[in-house]
């Protein structure tokens, strides 16, 4: 049985090392550009203590809030109710569950970088955000 709810709608896991940058930023673009048709969750294997204050202006110049988002620990639970786990970075950390799509974005780590930075990172995350949303929507 895979995560997919009795409503069909599928399940996107992003992990990363902090789920403090990169993983956050995709999944406030997923929750932004898909609404209620994709549930979205977001993890790291060593959280950090809050949500990096760059990746929080970066997201706010497009329009999207992350600022009241908390990095949460990666469980085994959040990949079983996953369709697709997106790793950034994570290696080996990340669980493995046959019968799950997974796919590795390599990603600069926005940690410690100034916004002029983490901005080509946010938009590199919105275009594989865009195509994913394009490839869930034609299941």
């Amino acid at each position: 049985m895979t995560g997919t709810s009795s409503t069909d709608r599928p399940t996107v896991l992003f992990v990363c090392v902090h789920n403090a940058g990169r993983s956050q930023m995709a999944a406030g673009y997923l929750q932004h550009l898909a609404g209620d048709r994709i549930q979205v969750l977001s993890a790291g294997s060593a959280p950090a203590d809050q949500v990096n204050p760059v990746a929080v202006r970066a997201m706010a110049e497009e329009g999207i809030d992350i600022a009241a988002e908390a990095p949460k620990l990666l469980t085994d639970a959040a990949v079983r109710e996953a369709d697709v786990v997106v790793t950034m970075g994570c290696g080996d950390a990340c669980p493995f569950y046959p019968g799950k799509r997974y796919e590795d974005w390599v990603l600069d780590d926005p940690a410690g970088q100034d916004l002029e930075h983490v901005r080509p990172i946010r938009d590199e995350i919105r275009r594989r955000i865009e195509a994913l949303v394009s490839e869930l929507d034609r299941r």
